[in-house]
């Protein structure tokens, strides 16, 4: 058996970025939901590697990009005025445009109104 399909540390066959395959990274380099999980974000570094890997769902290679750890930047806190403005974009994925009323839940995206609009039980009032 010979080395795995996506081993480049170097970078030669994949662009110059060091490319790894899944779960083969180094120590050190993070993926951007790793960093999340550490409270950390990569704050503007470039692109450090790249694990590749094949996939079913897209019946190709799918890519996660790493960042070094060393680089990574804290997660900036929310604001009351960001805390604000995530309130009103989630009530409005909630308002059904057909009735107006907040439906407690997500709309669905392929009937974009709520549940009673779309079966046409809606009250009418």
């Amino acid at each position: 058996m010979g080395r795995p399909r996506f081993w480049d540390p170097t970078g030669d066959r994949h662009g110059g970025t060091p490319t790894y395959p899944w779960r083969m990274a180094p120590t050190g380099l993070l993926t951007r939901r790793q960093l999340r999980a550490r409270g950390l974000r990569p704050g503007g570094q470039p692109v450090a590697g790249q694990i590749l890997w094949r996939s079913r769902r897209t019946n190709g290679v799918r890519t996660a990009y790493l960042y070094r750890l060393t680089l990574a930047k804290p997660v900036r806190p929310m604001t009351p005025g960001r805390t604000a403005a995530l309130a009103k974009a989630n009530a409005a994925r909630r308002t059904c445009p057909g009735c107006g009323r907040d439906a407690g839940y997500v709309l669905p995206a392929h009937l974009g109104t709520c549940l009673p609009c779309a079966d046409g039980t809606a009250l009418a009032a």
